[in-house]
């Protein structure tokens, strides 16, 4: 019989060091103190706290252009956590450079070229490789990137920081010359102006009582608003959920709005950013929250800026309590754009959606309660409770009621952020408000939702676009991402190019999103589609993954499936079964 002792020193006789001593590298004491110049070093800092990790990551990448192997355990001892935490959690979002202790740092200036469908139709592929082939790459790296939420004036090429529109090399070659890599100037509605204009009014009005819960509720209800975000949840319901929750309960607005083709929120937040913080700070008070977070995708630097300043004008004039509002950066995930992994990214964790229920209006933010709107759907508050619920659910066409801000893009003359009816035709989006069709362009194809909403024929560019009204052709709306394809576009590449996306922001938990979505990317890299495969792949990965990205990832693919064969066949591609 083997003793404990026995089975312990056999446990440890392997171990290097004196006992008792952690494994791993040691730590840098010069790594740590520089660690501590960024972050401070009282003993009782409030930067010590899991929920910013992410911030502080934010803080080292910001300072260095990347994040060492050295600064990472520094940190690691800093918050008191462990390594495997802090580099799981540096490694999982986009934006941190980790760099390890066998390699070189990357070259001091990153350009990023946006790939989604929108600037790839308006040839980033060639853009890319012609500022590869331009640059010096020891001072500056050329690497592809996901969707940075500015559709309409695509390419689009980030500087360091600063965003290129309608861009070209010798744009790009000019900011590099210059070394001019900050965000530019937002003309913003400042504090004054909006309370000229009867700003915070309904906020003032609930605070004093005399606008009641039930009445804003009631409102709401006549009104029709719905989440703008994707999933069309009835506002008032979410919030006699979390109402319904023993306090303390908190608020969280998802400004993450990563879908490729989205950048209606990004357009109100730029205009209007006291309109959105008012609806924001109305539904906190709903809800009795202790505390509001606004969660803002780190693809808007520009818009950090214009939050921290509005936020700041709040505090100054006392109409909100300094530090009620906390501001917090992505870190490039498109998957933190779900709400369950919203939260997880808030507490300072990898952005991996959790398993439901229970859902976040019962266990949410630091395992309270928590509300989770979207920018867009909390912008409406104010102007709906000052012109009236009739007002709003009064437009729409063809049946349908209210409005609805449509981010277009892809092959017509305006692209853009068009507020329309719910309800109207695409046909109709793109004839009144779009400018018709891109000269030598005819309408093929179209996304009504964004990557993950499907894909629908020119022969059925008729069908009402609101919630509700998509489901029968296997698509949805979601956040009214219209992007629009004609006949000059390769079907195939539309569809590598949706799947790629898919493929690179699996979170990685579940098996089928994480195997699928690269399943799916090779089979349609091949001249010949198997209907029957594709079919089957599809089911497991709707029936079976965690989330909405590997439930949706297959959309486009089964629309071009069912709608496009022939298109396809002209194209080379065989589509089989």
């Amino acid at each position: 019989m083997v003793s404990k002792i026995d089975k312990t020193q056999r446990a440890t006789s392997g171990r290097r060091g004196p006992r008792g001593k952690p494994r791993g590298r040691d730590l840098d004491p010069a790594a740590l103190a520089e660690v501590e110049s960024l972050l401070g070093t009282d003993e009782d800092s409030s930067l010590r706290r899991r929920d910013l990790l992410i911030e502080n990551l934010h803080t080292l990448q910001d300072a260095y252009g990347h994040v060492t192997l050295r600064h990472l355990r520094a940190l690691a001892t800093f918050m008191n956590l462990p390594m495997a935490a802090v580099y799981e959690t540096a490694t999982f979002y986009a934006h941190f450079d980790v760099v390890h202790d066998d390699q070189a740092p990357p070259p001091p200036t990153t350009i990023r070229v946006c790939d989604s469908l929108s600037c790839q139709l308006a040839g980033a592929d060639t853009l890319q490789a012609e500022l590869q082939a331009s640059v010096d790459p020891s001072q500056v790296r050329v690497i592809r990137a996901p969707c940075m939420g500015r559709c309409d004036t695509a390419p689009i090429v980030e500087v360091g920081h600063r965003h290129l529109r309608y861009a070209t090399r010798n744009a790009v070659n000019a900011v590099l010359d210059t070394g001019h890599y900050h965000p530019e100037a937002i003309d913003w509605q400042k504090l004054d102006d909006y309370l000229d204009k009867d700003g915070y009014q309904l906020l003032g009005d609930c605070q004093k009582g005399k606008v009641s819960v039930d009445a804003l509720m009631t409102m709401l209800e006549a009104s029709g608003l719905r989440g703008l975000g994707g999933a069309g949840f009835p506002t008032y319901r979410k919030w006699g959920f979390v109402r319904a929750e023993p306090g303390p309960r908190y608020c969280v607005i998802n400004a993450d709005e990563g879908e490729p083709g989205t950048f209606k929120d990004r357009y109100y937040l730029e205009r209007a950013p006291h309109r959105f913080l008012e609806g924001a700070l109305v539904s906190a008070w709903a809800i009795d929250a202790t505390a509001l977070y606004i969660y803002l995708r780190d693809e808007y630097p520009g818009l950090h800026r214009v939050l921290h300043e509005a936020i700041a004008e709040l505090e100054a004039a006392g109409l909100v309590e300094p530090g009620y509002i906390v501001t917090r950066r992505g870190a490039g995930a498109y998957i933190c754009g779900e709400e369950s992994a919203l939260i997880e990214s808030l507490e300072g964790k990898p952005g991996k959606p959790r398993h439901r229920p229970p859902y976040v209006a019962q266990v949410g933010l630091f395992d309270r309660p928590t509300l989770v709107n979207n920018v867009e759907t909390v912008y409406w508050i104010p102007l709906i409770w000052k012109r009236g619920a009739e007002w709003f659910a009064g437009h729409g066409r063809h049946g349908r009621s209210g409005l609805r801000s449509f981010s277009v893009s892809g092959r017509i003359n305006k692209p853009g952020v068009h507020l329309a009816p719910a309800g109207i035709t695409l046909n109709e989006l793109i004839d009144e408000y779009c400018g018709g069709m891109q000269e030598g362009h005819t309408l093929v194809a179209y996304l009504p939702g964004g990557a993950s909403g499907g894909i629908l024929p020119a022969s059925k560019a008729d069908i009402p676009l609101d919630f509700d009204t998509l489901q029968a052709h296997d698509c949805f709306i979601g956040s009214a991402a219209v992007m629009v394809v004609s006949d000059q576009d390769d079907l195939r590449a539309v569809a590598t190019n949706l799947l790629a996306f898919f493929a690179d922001e699996s979170c990685g938990q579940c098996t089928p999103c994480r195997v699928g979505t690269e399943k799916m990317l090779a089979l349609l890299k091949r001249n010949t589609w198997n209907v029957a495969e594709l079919t089957r792949l599809s089911q497991v990965m709707m029936d079976a993954s965690i989330c909405g990205l590997g439930q949706a990832a297959p959309n486009p693919v089964l629309g071009l499936l069912k709608d496009f064969r022939e298109p396809l066949a002209a194209q080379n591609v065989i589509v089989r079964g």
